[in-house]
């Protein structure tokens, strides 16, 4: 180890300025020590306005679960720009992600990433994954909500018969519903997939009532259940698991009968993955000059835009995760100022107290230890 320590300062003193990393990048585009990269392998266009992105990672990221997501950087006129996407791969397949256009990132990956491009990379996280143990399972997907369930539904379906899966997947129209063809033909291959399409344009909003979904999935009570999509969507499954465990309770509080009407079996779990969270609108006086200190970077901000994308903007790498104020990736001290929860209205003002970013907005002038 003392020996390669060695070679490793000789090295730097013959390349400096650069380092030996800078030249192996020359023969290896995702090789960094500094930061993990990914280059592109294939682009695929799943509808008018969406595209699967696949990459080969470089040294430092690990497989990703089905279910996952990672966070990409793009350039954009020179600022590295950090978005979240799910990873809609197979377990164990070299990752890829499903893109929407919808935003100035999304936007260029949709069309204009090609082969060979690199992208910035951060290792996969999140907690949206197969329950450990086999058990029937129901996905209830809207829109690009598909996007982490079909990596689960490509690692589940083919490797394990003993799976049973029961897929409600809400679409405007079938042209807009990503991996459709996909689907049908994992359905008509496998007998331990059923699909179930629901178009909006010709049926309308998918209404969550214990009889809707008893129609599409008989059994749905007995199902581990798994969620993703718009918020109202997934506000709206919340709503029905929690009114259905408020019956349980009921029919089996002493003194009540359990006949006609009471459950048959026990309602199963709902998992749910949100793709952003409901955020209020700052006052008319809110905002206020940002310093990030450690960047030597002031920026004035309004008081509906997050601290987040403030610095991004402003070219100061944040750190962040989820951007939805769940997993607290992006908490850093404050040290002077007032910021706003973008979320409760709260008004935060302690000096070394640590903030989330992707929730809070300034209110006032605010000085960040970045």
């Amino acid at each position: 180890m003392i020996r390669l320590k060695k070679l490793a300062r000789a090295a730097s003193a013959l390349t400096t300025p650069l380092t030996p990393e800078d030249f192996l990048a020359l023969f290896n585009p995702v090789y960094s020590s500094r930061q993990l990269r990914g280059v592109v392998s294939r682009v695929v266009h799943e509808t008018e306005d969406s595209a699967t992105i696949y990459f080969h990672p470089g040294h430092g990221w690990h497989a990703h679960k089905a279910g996952q997501w990672a966070r990409i950087g793009v350039e954009l006129d020179g600022v590295r720009h950090w978005r979240s996407y799910s990873l809609s791969t197979a377990a164990g397949h070299d990752p890829a992600i499903t893109v929407k256009d919808a935003g100035a990132v999304s936007h260029v990956l949709v069309r204009d990433t090609k082969p060979g491009d690199i992208l910035f990379l951060a290792p996969p996280q999140g907690d949206f994954v197969l329950p450990e143990h086999p058990r029937s399972l129901l996905m209830l997907t809207a829109g690009s909500g598909i996007t982490p369930v079909m990596s689960m539904i490509r690692t589940l379906i083919p490797r394990r018969p003993d799976a049973n899966v029961v897929l409600i997947n809400s679409n405007s129209t079938p042209e807009k519903s990503l991996f459709r063809e996909e689907l049908d033909e994992l359905a008509d291959q496998f007998s331990n997939l059923t699909v179930r399409h629901w178009f909006t344009s010709a049926r309308g909003r998918l209404e969550f009532t214990a009889k809707t979904i008893a129609d599409l999935c008989p059994d749905w009570r007995s199902r581990a259940a798994y969620a993703c999509g718009p918020e109202g969507f997934l506000n709206n499954a919340e709503e029905l698991w929690q009114r259905e465990a408020a019956l349980e309770t009921a029919s089996t509080m002493p003194g009540l009968s359990s006949g006609a009407g009471t459950q048959a079996a026990t309602t199963g779990t709902l998992t749910i993955e949100r793709f952003s969270t409901d955020l209020l609108t700052g006052a008319g006086h809110d905002g206020g000059l940002v310093t990030f200190e450690q960047s030597d970077r002031e920026v004035q901000a309004d008081g509906d835009t997050p601290l987040l994308d403030i610095g991004e903007d402003a070219g100061v790498l944040m750190p962040s995760g989820c951007r939805m104020g769940i997993c607290h990736s992006c908490l850093i001290p404050l040290r002077a100022g007032q910021v706003r929860d973008l979320r409760t209205g709260e008004l935060h003002n302690n000096p070394g107290q640590l903030i989330q970013t992707c929730v809070s907005a300034a209110a006032g002038p605010v000085n960040l230890d970045l």
